[in-house]
């Protein structure tokens, strides 16, 4: 698991490989994450957006941005954590995804990015 803390929003992320999946003729290797948001701030904070970029060892980067996560924006009042589970396919056994939220501090209403620590996607049969 790795972990960071960026201006006292904790983010967690836990991966797991699931197997390997054919799509379009073509052999994906499937990974899932965990993340865990956890507000160790004294204001009460909205996750509004994210931002990905995936790293895949046989691939250029790719870019993801969307609304929420998981289709949530959830707030977290201090000490709250909220936890989602998602999932990426990519085209080699070894990859990393890093990002980062964009959210408000309802306190004094700006907005700001929290990083999410970059983590290694690996199959097991793939690593040393």
């Amino acid at each position: 698991m790795v972990s960071q803390i960026t201006r006292g929003i904790k983010i967690s992320v836990l991966t797991s490989f699931e197997g390997t999946y054919f799509k379009n003729y073509k052999i994906h290797y499937a990974f899932t994450y965990h993340v865990t948001i956890e507000n160790q701030s004294k204001d009460s904070v909205q996750l509004n957006s994210r931002h990905w970029e995936i790293f895949d060892a046989l691939n250029d980067m790719e870019m993801v941005d969307g609304e929420g996560v998981i289709g949530k924006k959830p707030v977290l009042k201090p000490g709250e954590t909220y936890t989602y589970s998602s999932g990426c396919l990519l085209s080699s056994p070894i990859g990393a995804m890093k990002g980062h939220f964009n959210m408000v501090n309802f306190t004094s209403t700006r907005c700001f990015k929290v990083e999410i620590p970059a983590f290694k996607l690996g199959a097991p049969f793939a690593l040393n």
